[in-house]
């Protein structure tokens, strides 16, 4: 064989070596990515009997994956900040993400209440000139000024959300005087109007924190938070809340039961 087709061939074998090893590493990673999944469903649903994982071999036994992939998904879970590694224990859970349904309409306080006591630090009342996708949706007049409620939201004491609200200025009114720190809006709304709650409209969705958001939040700036837009409306369908609320990405889980219908 010619030297130049010597020196092709081994070229060749080399490259296609390169290309097995890449595509070894992106099938391990994959299954990093799945078994991360996995894990971080146990971790929220509390199934290990306390806040240290099984040992990597367990892991690795129960789950069927090598031990190089187990590593790699606890990595992916510890960037996430949800668990870390300790000498002489092994990985650990450091921080928990809560469930908040999203089938039911109810207030955070009602939602998580097995998880402790929700406090509000209300930061801002004001009436604001509502801007023309605040009345719209509120249906009142262009110009109306409506009440503005920003709060931060605290679960024991840790911040969860802030939320920014906005209601009609005749129904926000009488929620001054009332007790914003240790209730839920939704709860007053009923009092207040003697009328029960219907039903919300909802968007979610992940957004970058601002610098405001943030600090508040006390989370890395430029981190990810989730968004839930929510409209509510009065039983007899008049819309009277609508909220923009910044979660955490790291303490809250969105879930929720759904039916499909033909």
């Amino acid at each position: 064989m010619p030297p130049t087709d010597r020196i092709r061939d081994h070229a060749g074998q080399g490259a296609t070596t390169v290309a097995a090893h890449r595509a070894r590493r992106r099938l391990r990673a994959d299954r990093a990515r799945q078994l991360a999944d996995l894990l971080r469903r146990q971790i929220l649903t509390e199934a290990f009997p306390d806040t240290t994982l099984p040992h990597e071999d367990a892991l690795a036994t129960d789950y069927g994956a090598s031990r190089n992939t187990v590593r790699e998904a606890l990595d992916l879970l510890r960037a996430e900040g949800l668990v870390a590694r300790q000498p002489g224990v092994g990985t650990v859970v450091v921080a928990r993400k809560y469930a908040h349904g999203l089938d039911r309409l109810m207030g955070l306080a009602e939602t998580l209440h097995e998880h402790g006591r929700i406090t509000n630090e209300v930061r801002t009342t004001a009436a604001v000139r509502a801007p023309a996708p605040v009345a719209e949706r509120l249906h009142v007049a262009p110009g109306t000024d409506v009440l503005y409620i920003e709060r931060l939201r605290r679960l024991n004491g840790i911040p969860l959300s802030l939320d920014l609200t906005y209601l009609p200025l005749d129904i926000g009114t009488p929620l001054l005087g009332a007790d914003l720190e240790n209730t839920d809006v939704f709860r007053l709304l009923e009092s207040v109007t003697g009328r029960p709650l219907g039903h919300a409209e909802i968007t979610l969705e992940a957004i970058t924190a601002d610098a405001h958001c943030s600090a508040v939040l006390e989370a890395p700036r430029g981190t990810a938070v989730l968004m839930l837009e929510r409209l509510t409306h009065l039983a007899d369908g008049r819309p009277v809340d609508l909220e923009f609320i910044r979660f955490r990405g790291d303490r809250i889980a969105m879930s929720g039961l759904l039916h499909r219908t033909r």
